[in-house]
């Protein structure tokens, strides 16, 4: 039984990109006899608000979509995550980075060949092999600062690792594709703040709603090699990925929760039907 799910932030209105991963997933799963499930990825308290996160639900009415069971809140598990960030810490994979944005911009810039990664310059390492004690006495003192993954090390302990890709996105990748662990770096995987990162709290959330496929956007594919390899080391179940086509704007750019003129809530307002947006989405050559 295929079980999908569609996880957006509540940090603005649904537009049609997301109407398209949402009917993506829904449609799979049914298909199919599954599940389709529904996350509402809500840690960072600054930018989620109520009413984006009521918006999503009746957006997804609208579009006559029907999730299995109540929607996950991401919010209401944080204690899920700092078990996964101790097992984590338990194998030594973790450590402290004390370093400001502008710190790491200027470690990268003094570099002669900077590694980069799909999303730039990655991060130096600058923090990898602080003083164990003084990394507790700066966090003791107050000091901000995050968690980031020893991938180096992770990747040791993981050994080497694939994952099954159905979509073929964004390079034409089909079948099992080999996880490259160093493209991001060393990443963050909790703050001081927030008990989990992106990355760590979509793996934890995967394999705690039973998600046997992920369909996305092919501008997550990238990020599939570093979630392959935290699903590795905490012992997660391994989901396949089907990485799909982006809806895009008249410029051929990637839609965002900026454009208000294709939110689903205003297409709706003008009169536009849940059917006229299947058509709309579904026909690639208007995308």
């Amino acid at each position: 039984m295929i079980v999908t799910r569609f996880a957006p932030s509540p940090t603005g209105y649904l537009h049609l990109g997301h109407a398209y991963a949402a009917i993506t997933a829904h449609d799979t799963a049914r298909e199919s006899g599954g599940c389709f499930l529904l996350r509402i990825e809500d840690i960072d308290a600054s930018r989620c608000r109520p009413e984006f996160a009521r918006a999503i639900h009746e957006d997804l009415a609208w579009l006559g979509l029907e999730w299995t069971e109540p929607a996950l809140r991401q919010s209401e598990r944080f204690e899920a995550y700092r078990s996964a960030l101790s097992r984590l810490q338990d194998q030594g994979l973790l450590y402290p980075c004390f370093c400001t944005r502008a710190e790491i911009a200027y470690e990268i810039a003094r570099a002669a060949e900077a590694p980069h990664g799909p999303e730039g310059p990655v991060y130096p390492g600058t923090c990898r092999n602080l003083n164990d004690g003084e990394g507790k006495r700066r966090i003791g003192a107050g000091a901000p600062f995050a968690m980031r993954l020893d991938v180096q090390r992770a990747s040791a302990t993981a050994g080497q690792l694939s994952f099954q890709e159905l979509g073929g996105a964004p390079v034409g990748e089909v079948g099992h594709v080999a996880v490259h662990p160093l493209l991001f770096g060393d990443i963050v995987v909790a703050r001081k703040e927030t008990p989990a990162s992106y990355h760590l709290s979509v793996v934890v959330d995967d394999a705690f709603q039973g998600v046997t496929r992920v369909t996305r956007g092919n501008d997550l594919f990238s990020a599939t090699h570093v979630q392959r390899l935290l699903q590795a080391v905490l012992g997660l179940p391994e989901p396949e990925y089907a990485h799909h086509r982006l809806v895009l704007d008249s410029n051929g750019k990637k839609l965002s929760k900026r454009d208000r003129a294709l939110t689903l809530r205003s297409l709706r307002e003008s009169g536009v039907t849940p059917q006229e947006i299947r058509e709309r989405i579904l026909a690639p050559s208007r995308n």
